[in-house]
């Protein structure tokens, strides 16, 4: 039976650990990756050569909905469980200042994962391996009360700064750093509490917090001439190795139990104690945690046609093999993410502008890389929204997207689960944003 690091997402729209959905230009569109406009202060650093000259402002709020189910089954019996992710308003705040051939920008916002997730029934991991325990001796379903429960949290915000200069008229470069501070927590017990002759048959417990940092170099090129924009953008791989503040770490077998293994079958005994141990060890106080933010590429062509109408196609691909995770979980991984994304938006009239996008994600996940705690589904998103100008210098955007995921599903193994049967791992998300670009 293991505790295993898990991976909290709501907000989200990008790889395994690395959010792209800030601004609200990019629910209503996606593929921002050519953008002139403040949100390039993410997506496209070296493209605010072209920006507006003079400050600019950008606040953004977004609230996410997701779910993340679990269906287990084994022959004629099985459980659902459900998982609620949420999240409270999500911001994120842009700024830039340009000044003939330089700018300067910058960007706060979540930059990896964000929200909460709580199964209120536990997990199978947990549940499915603790019944299966105890009826190997004997105990059966109706003679103990299971309480289960796990909880999570993970937030990465990022604080990031670029410096831009059009080196030509059609050719400018980036330069920028993002801080990254990873906040997050895991909370859960399975209590097997026997109402016959054993008495408290089992405890697990697991309240741990994990904080730490980690930096993001960042650099950027554009190449703009006519309607033709292309851009590429590069962050390179980020470091984040967190250390565990253990509040409480509880793994063991109630007094009655250990006294009828000790006597009937000490072996065994011994075995489930040394598991537990070692599948506990990684939860001590003060060992680290790899969560590494992978290297990201980005690619985008976009193209100005007549009438106001611009277009964008755009590639990610994020090195999520060769970014460390919890107990080397990229090693499981067939590749790295592959999103493609598409875009267009036009201008109604001097005031309103109508947009929307989609996006293709493909994860490279295996069975071996899919936990209960800790899963991913490759989905489709679909964006739209629309920007509208209040005045000359201030301009509302608000946007909606969801991503539809493919189910993924796995038989488990006792080598790997520890429990037989299959599991069908399921997402939904829905995001809604606004926010306000203001220029001086």
């Amino acid at each position: 039976m293991a505790f295993v690091a898990t991976v909290f997402t709501t907000s989200h729209a990008g790889g395994l650990m690395t959010n792209t959905n800030y601004h609200i230009a990019f629910d209503r569109m996606m593929a921002r990756g050519a953008s002139f406009d403040i949100d390039a202060a993410y997506s496209n650093p070296a493209g605010l050569a072209w920006g507006h000259e003079g400050f600019q402002l950008s606040i953004n709020f977004q609230k996410p909905w997701q779910m993340r189910n679990i269906d287990y089954k084994n022959g004629n019996s099985g459980r659902l469980y459900e998982g609620v992710a949420s999240a409270p308003i999500v911001p994120a705040l842009f700024a830039s200042y340009r000044k003939d051939r330089f700018a300067v920008s910058a960007m706060i916002g979540i930059v990896g994962s964000g929200g909460f997730v709580k199964y209120d029934e536990g997990v199978p991991m947990f549940n499915v391996v603790l019944a299966g325990m105890f009826a190997q001796k004997g105990i059966a379903p109706t003679d103990y009360n299971l309480s289960s429960e796990m909880k999570g949290k993970q937030y990465i915000y990022g604080g990031q700064l670029n410096l831009t200069y059009k080196l030509t008229d059609w050719l400018s470069i980036a330069a920028g750093a993002r801080a990254n501070y990873y906040d997050g927590y895991y909370r859960g017990h399975v209590i097997a509490d026997g109402h016959k002759a054993f008495g408290d048959l089992a405890k697990l417990q697991l309240d741990v917090d994990q904080r730490g940092w980690g930096y993001t170099p960042i650099i950027s090129a554009n190449y703009h001439k006519g309607p033709l924009t292309v851009a590429a953008r590069y962050e390179f791989r980020t470091k984040i190795n967190v250390p565990n503040k253990t509040n409480e770490l509880v793994a063991e077998l109630g007094p009655n139990v250990q006294a009828y293994l000790a006597a009937t079958d000490p072996a065994a005994l011994a075995t489930i104690g040394q598991s537990l141990a070692t599948k506990t060890v990684a939860y001590q106080d003060g060992v680290e945690t790899r969560y590494d933010m992978p290297a990201l590429l980005s690619v985008a062509v976009g193209y100005a046609f007549e009438k106001n109408v611009r277009a964008t196609l755009e590639y990610h691909f994020f090195d999520d093999k060769n970014a460390k995770m919890a107990n080397n979980r990229q090693e499981h991984l067939t590749h790295g993410t592959h999103e493609f994304l598409a875009g267009i938006e036009g201008d109604i009239n001097d005031r309103w502008t109508l947009s929307c996008g989609v996006q293709r994600t493909d994860y490279g996940i295996s069975d071996d890389y899919e936990q209960n705690t800790s899963f991913a589904c490759d989905s489709y998103s679909i964006g739209l929204g629309a920007a509208v100008k209040l005045t000359d210098k201030i301009r509302l955007n608000a946007g909606y997207f969801c991503s539809i995921y493919d189910d993924y599903s796995k038989q488990c193994l006792p080598t790997r689960e520890g429990y037989t049967g299959s599991e069908t791992y399921s997402r939904t998300n829905h995001v809604i944003g606004l926010g306000v670009d203001f220029k001086f």
